[in-house]
């Protein structure tokens, strides 16, 4: 069984002591391949040379909402020369984030506006050059449905990409859908309470769902609290194969058709 882990942080410190280890760990499990993602400019540089230093690692280069205040007026300049590399196969991580807006963190309703906008701006230079590149973009999305979506729908037919670690309900899922992306699931999909997601994920079309660890982060039951990392998609994959009532070969067969689809992945070595 091979699969693809089509969303992961490997430049996050948590990984700085036993990344090699890491990296054998999920080809052992069956993860060929390996999409690392940027979170800002800097990180760009380092997801570049993971690239290098294993084969199995490719790159997408980009600006995550958290980072948009500090981020340059253009970043797409930047982002544009880190594409030319020849393993950079998407834009991301862009898009969208409300949770922490100054407003609930700070209680500071009045910086929620410039907040927002710093991230629009962002977000819409790198769609744009996501369209420009014909690059997929990979979309990070937490409480903001309506604006963000609003922001997408002019490239419908343009513009290809993932919604990655999805955790919004059907209707949004079925608009994604609609607008020609993908979706894909991470470990939350894994988690007791989250009976809704799976009903989500089972109705999906199957060339349109994807899965991921976005590791170190929503680490898969059974490896809840502990530091994710990728070989545990193969956790991800057994609760989309459970909720879509198939064998969990189908759905990495599937989902690695799809990634490499989308991302233009070579074949796994």
């Amino acid at each position: 069984m091979k699969l693809v882990d089509t969303h992961a942080h490997l430049t996050d410190g948590r990984f700085h002591d036993d990344l090699d280890a890491v990296v054998r760990r999920a080809a052992e499990a069956g993860v060929g391949r390996i999409i690392t993602l940027a979170t800002t400019l800097e990180d760009c540089e380092a997801v570049l040379k993971l690239t290098e230093r294993f084969p199995a690692v490719f790159a997408a280069v980009g600006v995550h909402p958290h980072a948009a205040d500090a981020s340059p007026a253009d970043v797409t300049g930047a982002l544009a020369e880190f594409a030319k590399h020849p393993k950079v196969v998407a834009i991301g991580e862009a898009g969208m984030d409300y949770h922490y807006l100054p407003g609930r963190t700070q209680g500071r309703p009045d910086l929620d506006a410039p907040a927002k906008a710093s991230q629009r701006r962002v977000f819409a230079q790198q769609l744009e050059l996501a369209a420009r590149l014909d690059k997929p973009i990979v979309i990070h999305l937490r409480e903001c449905a309506g604006d963000l979506l609003e922001m997408v729908a002019p490239y419908r037919g343009r513009l290809r990409g993932v919604f990655h670690c999805f955790s919004e309900e059907g209707g949004v899922a079925r608009r994604v859908v609609d607008l020609g992306f993908h979706i894909s699931f991470s470990g939350m999909l894994t988690f007791k309470k989250n009976m809704v997601l799976r009903e989500t994920a089972a109705g999906l079309p199957p060339e349109r769902v994807m899965v991921e660890t976005d590791c170190p982060y929503m680490s898969p039951e059974p490896h809840r609290r502990e530091r994710c990392e990728p070989a545990w998609v193969v956790h991800t994959a057994g609760a989309l194969a459970a909720a879509r009532g198939v064998p969990v070969e189908t759905v990495a067969r599937q989902t690695t058709e799809n990634a490499e689809r989308l991302f233009g992945l070579p074949a796994a070595g």
